[in-house]
């Protein structure tokens, strides 16, 4: 009934392009999830790290453990607000292509002055 009446009217209808689809629900919780576990298996190396940097009596260990302690405060912040963050859908899709928009063309009769 849309087409019809846009046939009518002489409206063409918009036709959704397949490249400007977002991503499926299941894909983009995938991609999140892939994102928080890596960022907390950062900070499980920085654990890590930082009982073997403790071990060893490394200098400047105060130095270390405050930005390893740093890292381990930031990075389970940082990893929940980006799970939480919508995914960019394509490299390039941050900027809109925009469409130059159509000239009319002068019509064939004369025009009427206003005057």
């Amino acid at each position: 009934m849309a087409q019809a009446y846009a046939r009518r009217v002489g409206r063409r209808e918009k036709t959704a392009v397949i490249t400007d689809a977002a991503i499926s629900l299941e894909e983009e919780r995938r991609y999140r999830t892939i994102r928080y576990v890596v960022m907390m298996s950062i900070r499980a190396f920085l654990v890590i790290l930082l009982g073997i940097l403790v071990m060893l009596d490394v200098p400047l260990l105060w130095l270390w453990l405050l930005f390893g302690v740093a890292g381990m405060a930031v990075l389970p912040w940082l990893a929940v607000l980006l799970a939480n963050d919508r995914v960019v859908r394509r490299p390039g899709s941050f900027f809109h292509r925009q469409r130059r928009a159509e000239t009319l063309q002068a019509p064939d009769r004369p025009m009427i002055d206003s005057e």
